[in-house]
């Protein structure tokens, strides 16, 4: 007999809720981040040019760091 026929059914309609709801929040979430981003760089942009270079360089270094971080932690 398998493991899943023995489950309550209440455990399987849950997970399966779940399921469905689970990419609708990564859309919301998604989206909110992708607001804040865009208002973010909106306001940066019209703070002028040097402010903009200023968080390109530091953008790009946390990016770097980032990334080793987590090349470091894998191995």
């Amino acid at each position: 007999m398998d493991d899943v026929s023995r489950l309550p059914v209440t455990l399987l309609a849950e997970e399966a809720l779940l399921g469905l709801l689970l990419p609708f929040w990564q859309l919301v979430i998604g989206a909110f981040v992708l607001v804040v981003v865009l208002l973010s760089v909106g306001r940066l942009a019209r703070r002028g040019r040097s402010r903009m270079t200023t968080a390109l360089l530091v953008t790009a270094a946390a990016i770097a760091g980032f990334a080793l971080v987590g090349v470091l932690l894998q191995g």
